[in-house]
């Protein structure tokens, strides 16, 4: 009975471990009061619209996609697995809608 009872509070104390992490990082640490510090949109997707053939068009999917997600990944493209929410937006035609 007493090895159950270590067991569970050793798990107990693993979960509430990892639920700690994972809310400090999905957060990354910038908190301003009740919401989280909204990034700069237009810098973030005047990069990575810089070397695209459309730029007009990139800019205004990668702004919509930003002001979702609060979110660009780094590069001119790519890296979308830093950014999970910025990837999963669709268009209606099933398309990714983020450059």
């Amino acid at each position: 009975m007493a090895v159950f009872r270590s067991t569970l509070v050793l798990l107990l104390i693993i979960v509430c471990l990892t639920t700690y992490e994972l809310h400090v990082h999905a957060a990354d640490g910038a908190k301003v009061g009740e919401g989280v510090v909204k990034i700069d949109c237009g810098g973030r997707c005047k990069d990575r619209c810089s070397k695209s053939s459309r730029t007009k068009l990139c800019l205004r999917a990668c702004n919509s996609c930003c002001s979702r997600c609060n979110c660009v990944p780094p590069g001119t493209s790519g890296n979308t697995h830093l950014c999970p929410c910025y990837a999963s937006i669709t268009t209606h035609g099933g398309r990714l809608k983020c450059p």
